[in-house]
């Protein structure tokens, strides 16, 4: 069937357009959030033509691959008449989708940890396309500064007033993914995004670090500039967007648009510098000490083996995205993200574990899945190779999952790292820094041959 078809067999199936509180898409997957989940059929989506795969989470998550994801989303955008990343606000009190919903994840046992990865994920997902195209505009650059250190090309390249416009283009984003996230975040929760923006240049102003320190009631506060990162933008425009709700309770109507937004931003933004911000900063400052100082500095090779071999799974339950705040936050801090190129070796194992079905099964079928989704599975785009090949089969999914841990493991020893947050597979080979853009690829080389081998030899 044709896109547009598949729109309307999705959206009958999930309850019709009156059931649709709000719909999102991102590289692979069309998420949807419903009002009413009695009302809809996931087993029936799965059984429609062009579905690879339903994740049933906070949002349904439906499968339909790279490319196809973001035609068929806007087909659903023009049969019901919602904007993507949206909320029908005039039907926001018509239900409650916690209460609707929470009977469903206990018995999932899904954690209070997955549903606040799976906001983060929310937050994050409609950057993607910026994160993807800015990142490749700076891995350009950075190939180029090393071919000019090298000798290859003359420094007048880089040294030229269109190479600093290229350069700057590709840093706009960062220069400002903190007004961005806190939009998101305020849209997530339902607040106003602006007041969100604001939360997110709170935290990111220099002026902090001019201040320098205040006095509250004898104690004495140090004020730093971008403390707590996006951690803390999110967690301050998640609390703005709290206060508006419980202010605009009681604030008379004529004086919302005045007193609401104003009481907003002086609560909120004291209660951030005070509370959150130093708080925020503890739990990122935690988080990358698991991960970065005990995974990959102390434990090594084995973390990365660690590392790579687990994130599959994780890509699987859809809270992969959760971990962007920490990728931006190395780069911030660092320069460059560590974990970016070791957990894009789940990808390269799932490659690798892709050829060897391909050579082995006489099945005419999963070698013709096999060889559509390996392509776009080499440029770094997993899902159709997850949900089309690796579960389905089962075994080779684990066999992938050990195949990129050596990859992982590899990166790891050479301490690889990328500059910026972008794909993975083979086009994330000009985010690489330290010129060790070599060594990524021997990692993803090692990835597919760790795959592949036992792939092979432990799939019947």
């Amino acid at each position: 069937m044709d896109d547009h078809d598949l729109a309307k067999k999705i959206l009958v199936e999930l309850g019709g357009k009156e059931n649709i509180a709000h719909f999102t898409n991102c590289v692979t997957r069309l998420r949807v959030t419903v009002k009413n989940r009695t009302e809809m059929d996931i087993d029936n989506i799965k059984q429609l033509d062009g579905v690879l795969s339903v994740i049933d989470r906070d949002s349904i998550q439906i499968v339909l691959g790279v490319g196809k994801v973001t035609k068929v989303a806007k087909e659903f955008e023009t049969i019901t008449g919602i904007h993507a990343d949206s909320f029908e606000t005039d039907q926001q009190d018509e239900f409650n989708l916690a209460k609707d919903t929470h009977k469903s994840y206990k018995e999932k046992q899904t954690t209070k940890i997955q549903q606040i990865l799976q906001h983060i994920g929310n937050i994050f997902i409609p950057l993607i396309p910026g994160f993807a195209s800015s990142g490749l505009i700076l891995g350009i650059a950075n190939i180029l500064s090393s071919l000019a250190d090298a000798g290859w090309i003359s420094q007048a390249v880089v040294n030229s007033n269109w190479f600093e416009l290229f350069h700057m283009i590709g840093g706009l984003l960062y220069g400002s993914l903190a007004v961005f996230v806190g939009i998101n975040t305020s849209r997530e929760f339902k607040g106003t995004p602006v007041l969100g923006g604001i939360a997110g240049l709170l935290l990111y102003a220099p002026e902090l670090s001019d201040i320098g320190s205040l006095n509250l009631i004898g104690l004495h506060l140090s004020l730093q500039s971008s403390l707590g990162g996006l951690l803390g933008v999110i967690i301050a425009s998640y609390l703005f967007a709290k206060i508006e709700k419980q202010v605009r309770k009681i604030i008379p109507d004529i004086f919302d648009l005045l007193l609401t937004p104003l009481i907003t931003l002086a609560l909120g933004s004291i209660v951030t510098i005070v509370v959150i911000q130093p708080i925020a900063g503890i739990l990122m400052d935690g988080v990358t000490w698991v991960l970065v100082d005990v995974m990959l500095k102390t434990a090594g090779a084995l973390g990365g083996f660690v590392l790579s071999s687990t994130y599959l799974p994780v890509v699987t339950l859809g809270v992969h995205h959760g971990l962007i705040p920490v990728h931006l936050d190395l780069i911030e801090k660092t320069g460059q993200t560590s974990l970016l190129p070791i957990l894009s070796m789940a990808g390269a194992g799932q490659v690798g574990a892709a050829f060897a079905i391909y050579f082995k099964t006489k099945d005419k079928r999963m070698r013709k899945t096999v060889a559509s989704a390996l392509p776009i599975g080499i440029l770094g785009i997993g899902e159709p190779l997850i949900y089309g090949v690796m579960l389905p089969l089962g075994r080779p999914f684990i066999t992938a999952c050990l195949g990129a841990g050596f990859g992982g493991a590899f990166l790891t020893i050479f301490d690889v790292g990328a500059i910026s947050y972008g794909p993975s597979g083979i086009s994330e080979i000009p985010l690489i820094g330290g010129n060790k853009h070599f060594l990524y690829i021997l990692g993803l080389l090692i990835a597919y041959t760790a795959g592949g081998i036992l792939t092979y030899f432990f799939w019947v």
